[in-house]
């Protein structure tokens, strides 16, 4: 069997066992000073799926996402990714679990001084033994999944934000992750360039049978590309099922998130946290699928 990280093109990762989700939380605790930011939040992840995480500024999204890839350590609770516990992994013990994982930032995080093809080489120069022609290889085929053929010896200046993003995911899937999470991934895009996105995030599922964990305000990308959405209020999970069933929640914080009803208690909230929701720590230099180091 060749090994898929030599020379083949990008297909499909290996499956998670299929008794079990890809990835679970347990009992998830954190806080920043006073604010506490997730309150005991537990859910699995089913594999093959598109899960969307919604909820307003400072409910715990971001970090959610950042306790599955190892960035963050829970105060209390456990993560764990196809049956393993990884929270309290070392940071080199980490390494194979992200090898795994996708992270598409919210900035994209593209290196300006780099080309395109260099960009989407370095997590290929840092993890694999490809040979510069299959490195190009590979890489061109990333690109064609992100519908960016030509693209190769541009630098992100001279693309646009909604092609950077492009950019970002083809690095992101360039090592086969099982699991690929996303940060806002619309942020910033007009609608026609967001529908771009959603188009590709069902068709990385579709294609190559990934599982994907989306943070979005954006109801319509929600309804786009979601099997399953869950929502967030004050760190605490108030909704979880198919859109259609979250829609006809009967709790007020549910309703006026998806009406966009403004609530003073959402934005002190928000302002309590500190923008650790928004920001949480220092997004990490991308490498690998955008968490490598």
């Amino acid at each position: 069997m060749p090994d898929p990280l030599r020379g083949s093109p990008i297909s499909a990762p290996a499956a998670a066992p299929a008794e079990g989700p890809i990835a679970s939380l347990r009992g998830l605790h954190k806080r920043f000073g006073a604010q506490k930011v997730l309150d005991g939040v537990s859910l699995d992840f089913a594999t093959g799926r598109t899960t969307v995480v919604l909820g307003p500024s400072g409910s715990g999204k971001s970090v959610l996402l950042r306790h599955i890839v190892g960035l963050l350590r829970p105060d209390r609770g456990e993560v764990l990714f196809r049956g393993r516990r990884i929270d309290n992994l070392r940071e080199r013990e980490l390494f194979a679990v992200r090898r795994e994982i996708g992270f598409l930032f919210q900035l994209s995080a593209l290196f300006d001084s780099m080309t395109i093809r260099e960009n989407l080489e370095f997590p290929l120069t840092e993890h694999t033994d490809l040979g510069p022609e299959s490195r190009r290889q590979r890489v061109a085929e990333a690109l064609r999944t992100v519908d960016l053929e030509g693209a190769m010896d541009k630098v992100p200046s001279q693309l646009s934000g909604g092609q950077q993003k492009r950019v970002a995911l083809a690095r992101a899937i360039i090592l086969r992750p099982a699991l690929i999470l996303y940060d806002e991934p619309t942020t910033g895009l007009d609608p026609i360039r967001a529908d771009g996105i959603n188009q590709l995030i069902v068709k990385l599922q579709r294609e190559l049978g990934v599982t994907s964990i989306v943070v979005t305000h954006d109801l319509v990308s929600a309804q786009a590309v979601s099997d399953r959405v869950i929502m967030l209020y004050e760190g605490k999970i108030i909704a979880d099922g198919p859109l259609p069933a979250v829609r006809r929640s009967g709790d007020p914080h549910v309703q006026n998130f998806l009406r966009g009803v403004y609530e003073d208690d959402v934005e002190r909230t928000a302002v309590a946290a500190g923008s650790a929701e928004e920001n949480g720590p220092d997004e990490p230099q991308p490498s690998g699928q955008e968490v490598q180091g």
